[in-house]
């Protein structure tokens, strides 16, 4: 109680230092628990100095102030700057979710898992982040949405319109187009009545054992083919899971359509006089608009031959649109444009082929016969099909034919159900040969359709335009084409030469 008395009067005079009051302070650390218990509760008021005094004299001893946040954690605050305003430092120095992430509890601020205290977030969830994820977790996306990424395209089940009956252009295809480049377009070329229909579905989509009432061209029906009549009429479009489009067309210098415009009374466009030069010019339109837009075409003869129909080819060849160059400068570096025009695979499909059509003899006869017709043409009718290599004729040397061109011999459908009768000795005798197989003289419809199809699929796709087309361009490009043919100068001229 004296050093208390004492204490106080020091105090209350203004006299001493820390220095004086050194010796009893720690006489206090060393006493009774009673006594050190009354001067934490009086500390504040014995340790008051005057304020003349407490100027000069350094801040008390008290609690330590809080140690600066350390170097290492400088660089995720910077990041996360953005992020953080408007909150407390504590929150900015508390945690360093990568930005976009769900923030940490509070409970638990320790830094995420794998990352180091101060170490940068790794750069694969960075740039994540900055892919549109918005704020939400990468284990909270959606995984319906992920899936439909990985989706194959939609399926079509049957042909629509690429071209109308009254050659209007159609835009309902696009719908099932893609932003890719990896596509093959085939088309098809033939008199009416010759299997366009059919061949263009068996090699499409469907099978010989199938209804040909469910193919995805319509063929033609007994009904039609007693009438006389077509059954496609402008161009329709199919297009595989493959990524392979099919165009069907209706049939070039059809007798069923002239006989339509007359008998009908139908209009004709006034730069047309006469009926059949607008059914000739139709049928140029189609086939010029096929040899500028398809990779393939096949052209399908059901006899052989019909020298009208290569006079027709040739013509068709003479009034095609040119390929739009890239440049003025490739035009005028060149000396021809032959370089740069581009020209289709040909293909010669003989269909409804009969069994001495398949005699060697005869297939000489055929490929040179054609060889010589189109030896002034452009077209690529030789070189890219060859029924020699697909084992169809495996007696025969691959040097058998002089002059190969892309000529395939399918024969009838029905012919697989005739070769299951075999021959006998008389009307009502049994079979003569009833273990073997009946003779057919080629190989089977199916096995012929399958090797057709894929040496047509493995054919090579050259560039149809300066620029590489994706499915969805192509399809622009290819109204852009078939407006350029309806409005073609060459044409016109021609169909006035024909008037």
């Amino acid at each position: 109680m004296a050093l208390l008395r004492f204490l106080g009067e020091q105090g209350s005079k203004g006299q001493g230092s820390k220095a004086d009051l050194s010796p009893f302070l720690s006489r206090l650390g060393d006493g009774s628990e009673e006594t050190s218990t009354a001067v934490m509760q009086k500390t504040p008021i014995i340790l008051s100095k005057p304020p003349a005094e407490r100027s000069k004299q350094p801040p008390p001893p008290t609690a330590p102030a809080a140690p600066p946040a350390p170097a290492p954690l400088e660089k995720p605050i910077v990041l996360m700057k953005p992020r953080e305003e408007g909150k407390g430092p504590a929150a900015a120095t508390t945690t360093s979710t990568p930005e976009g992430a769900a923030p940490a509890p509070p409970a638990a601020p320790a830094p995420p898992k794998g990352e180091k205290e101060g170490q940068r977030p790794t750069q694969p969830v960075y740039q994540i982040q900055n892919r549109g994820m918005g704020t939400a977790a990468p284990a909270a996306m959606d995984p319906v949405v992920g899936q439909a990424k990985l989706l194959p395209p939609e399926r079509m089940k049957h042909s629509i319109k690429l071209v109308d009956d009254q050659m209007n252009w159609c835009d309902s295809a696009i719908e099932y187009l893609l932003d890719q480049t990896d596509v093959l377009v085939v088309g098809v070329l033939g008199l009416q009545g010759t299997g366009k229909s059919m061949v263009m579905s068996l090699l499409s989509a469907n099978t010989p054992e199938e209804d040909q009432r469910a193919y995805v061209f319509r063929a033609q029906s007994a009904e039609m083919k007693e009438r006389g009549g077509n059954q496609t009429s402008g161009i329709d479009f199919f297009i595989t899971q493959e990524r392979i489009v099919f165009l069907d067309t209706q049939p070039i210098l059809s007798p069923s359509i002239l006989d339509h415009l007359i008998n009908n009374d139908r209009k004709l466009p006034p730069e047309y006089n006469l009926p059949h030069t607008y059914v000739e010019m139709q049928s140029l339109q189609i086939a010029a608009f096929l040899f500028t837009v398809c990779h393939v075409v096949i052209v399908v003869q059901d006899w052989f031959t019909d020298l009208s129909l290569y006079r027709f080819l040739q013509t068709a060849e003479m009034v095609k649109p040119s390929t739009p160059s890239p440049s003025h400068e490739s035009s005028t570096s060149s000396g021809s444009d032959e370089g740069t025009e581009y020209y289709p695979h040909l293909v010669f499909l003989q269909n409804k082929a009969r069994r001495e059509d398949f005699c060697p003899r005869k297939l000489r006869q055929m490929h040179l016969m054609i060889d010589q017709l189109m030896a002034h043409s452009h077209l690529r009718y030789k070189g890219t099909l060859s029924m020699l290599q697909c084992n169809v004729f495996p007696g025969l040397p691959p040097d058998f034919l002089d002059s190969e061109v892309n000529l395939f011999l399918v024969p009838f459908m029905d012919s697989e159900a005739e070769s299951e009768n075999p021959p006998r000795a008389g009307p009502g005798s049994s079979p003569l040969f009833s273990l073997l197989p009946g003779y057919r003289g080629h190989p089977s419809f199916q096995s012929l359709v399958s090797k057709l199809r894929s040496q047509v699929m493995s054919m090579a796709r050259p560039q149809l335009s300066h620029t590489i087309l994706t499915e969805k361009n192509w399809f622009h490009y290819a109204a852009r084409i078939w407006d350029g043919v309806k409005k073609s100068s060459a044409l016109a001229e021609y169909s006035r030469l024909l008037a």
